[in-house]
Parts: C-alpha cells; structure tokens; sequence
C-alpha cells in the first residue's frame, strides 16, 4: 500500500513538473511578443510624428500663400477703385467735351430720333411695305441708334419719307408671295390702292407687319363689297368703284365679323330648322288657298253679274240654285236650306286657315 502511494506521488509530481514548464514557454513567448510590439509601435509613432511635423509645415506655407494672395487682391482693389474713379471723372469731362462739340447737332440728333421713330411705326405696318420690303430696318437702326445720325443715314429716313408719300397715292399692281390660310405659300398678283386696301382675284388681302406676309382675310366681307373688289382687280384701266378702308384694316376687320344671314340663320341649329320647316308648310297652304280663293272669287264676281242663270262650279251659284229650287216653299224651310248650303260651303273656304293660326302661334314660342 506504501508503494502504491509512492507511485501516485511521483506521478504527480512529474505532471507538475511537465505543466510548470510549458506555462514558462509560453509567458517567454509572450514576452518576445510584447517587446517586439512595442518597437513597432514606437516606429509607427516617429512616422506619424514625422508626417505631423511636415504637414504643419506644409499648412503653414498654405497659409502664407493665401494671406500674401489676399494682400495681392486687396491691393488691386485699392487701384482698380481709384482707377474708377478717376474714369468717372474723366467720362463726365469727355461727355461735357461732346455736348459742347455738338452744339445744336445735338437737337439734330433728338429731331431725326423721333421722326425716324414715327417714320418706323408708319412705314412697318404700311401696306406699302408689302411692294417695298424691308424700309423699316434702316429707320429703326436710326430711331435705335445712340450716335449723330451720318447723311446717308439722313438720306435713308428722307428717302423713305418720300416714298410712302408717293406710293399713297398710286394703284400699283406686283407680283409677291402670299400666305394662304392653310399655311400654303402661291405667287400672286395683287393690286395696291395706295396706302388702303391690297386687293387680288379673291378679293381682300392684308398685309402682315409681323412676320412680314400677305394674307387673305380670313372671311371676305359681304358679298356685295367682295364683288366690287374683284372688279376692280380686272379693270386694266379708267375707274373703277371699290368700297376703301381709310383705317387701314381697322373697319374691313370689322365687317368680316358681321355675321351674314345665313349664319345668323344656322345659329338657330334645330330649332331653327324647325321654324323654318312651319314656315315652308304655313307658305305652301297660303299659297294653295291664295290659287283657290282667288279662283273662287273670280267665279264669284262672274256669278254677281248673271244672278239669273246660277252656275254650280262657285259657292255663291250653288247657294243661287238652292235658293231657286226652293223659292216656293215657305221662308222657314228656305232659311234652313240655305243655312245647310252656306255650312257646305264654309269649310271648302276656310280650310287651312286655322293651321295657319296654329303655325304663327308655334313659331315664337319655339324661338
């Protein structure tokens, strides 16, 4: 029993022995571990050291070169602001100096502004401009321009005075381009009455100052004043009357809204249509009782001279025999026949005439 507890101690011991000496192993290989960490550690921190020091220095010359940047603008400020200045000054002095120079050219150059403003919205929306394109692009250069007007300028603007002047008061015909209402473009030949009207073979044209064209209206006037247009297109010569609009545009704008009677006739629609429809049946009655009474009347007043011989092909005949075949009978009876013979007769005379009646009592109500 002593040898076997012997044995149980000398085995403990041994694993003892064993585990004491790998836990050494492993705390010497901690050890190594440690110290070599922490020389790599001690390296990375002199690198970042080392790359603050050269970053700061190079902040620094950032710094520097922004400051001296802005001392530069601050600089040029200062003398572009007395440069300025001293422009400003010397600008009034030369203005001063021009307007002197000037003198009355100066007036000269307001007047010929204005007239070639004025000339410019006459002359752009004249119809004369249609035959002579493209005057206005001078006078408004002119009336634009912040210089003394040269003499060609002054000859552009007489020029163009003169012009519309006289083409005011001539017919001229030419040749242009119009633009049709679906966009189509077709050469034609239109007929200019001064500064009024441009008339071609389909009647009225107006003339476009906008996109420079010459249109059709869009509805001719009333047929009446369409026909005297075209005329006047064909005569070749001597007068010729024509229906002019001295607005230029204005009143022939408006006659083109004028609604004819056919339109005013179609805005009825249904019920329109309608009242026309009595009116057609209310005129075919009228005539046929016109035809008829006035047939019968004819007869009628034949009967009045022939009271003697009674003829049955009119009412009062007919009411003539009744009589004669019943004159001998007694006042009573005769009356009676009579009466009958007249209620024969009424309804042959007064049919439709109630329908009439009826129709002209409709109509207004269904307007």
């Amino acid at each position: 029993m002593k040898k076997v507890i012997n044995f149980v101690l000398l085995a403990a011991s041994m694993s003892a022995g064993f585990a004491t000496s790998a836990n050494a192993n492993e705390l010497d290989d901690l050890l190594k571990q440690v110290k070599a960490d922490r020389i790599s550690e001690a390296k990375l921190d002199k690198q970042r050291e080392a790359e603050f020091v050269a970053a700061r220095a190079d902040k620094q010359a950032l710094l520097n070169k922004a400051k001296a940047e802005l001392k530069a603008q601050q600089d040029r400020n200062a003398r572009l602001t007395k440069e300025y200045a001293a422009n400003e000054i010397t600008l009034a002095q030369k203005e001063q100096e021009l307007d002197n120079a000037q003198g009355t050219l100066g007036e000269m150059f307001g007047v010929s502004r204005a007239a070639a403003a004025d000339a410019y919205g006459m002359i752009a929306t004249s119809i004369v401009s249609a035959q002579f394109p493209g005057r206005g692009e001078a006078l408004n250069r002119i009336a634009n321009s912040k210089e003394i007007p040269s003499l060609p300028d002054l000859e552009e603007l007489w020029f163009a005075l003169q012009t519309e002047m006289t083409e005011s008061g001539k017919v001229a015909q030419f040749q242009t381009e119009v633009t049709n209402l679906d966009g189509s473009k077709s050469n034609e030949t239109v007929t200019r009455v001064g500064t009024f009207n441009l008339v071609s073979a389909n009647g009225y044209l107006s003339f476009n100052d906008e996109l420079n064209q010459v249109q059709p209206l869009a509805k001719q006037p009333a047929g009446y004043i369409s026909s005297e247009a075209k005329s006047f297109f064909t005569e070749t010569s001597g007068y010729a009357p024509l229906y002019l609009d001295p607005s230029r545009g204005a009143i022939l704008a408006l006659e083109t809204r004028k609604r004819t009677l056919m339109e005013f006739y179609h805005q009825g629609a249904e019920v329109g249509y309608g009242i026309t429809v009595l009116l057609v049946i209310g005129l075919l009655i009228a005539l046929e009782r016109m035809i008829v009474l006035t047939s019968v009347g004819s007869k009628i007043k034949a009967q009045t001279k022939n009271m003697d011989k009674p003829n049955s092909n009119n009412p009062l005949g007919r009411l003539l025999k009744v009589y004669q075949e019943n004159k001998d009978a007694d006042a009573e009876t005769l009356e009676l026949k009579l009466d009958e013979q007249i209620l024969r007769e009424t309804p042959t005379v007064d049919r439709g005439i109630n329908l009439i009646k009826m129709f002209a009592a409709i109509a207004p109500l269904m307007g």
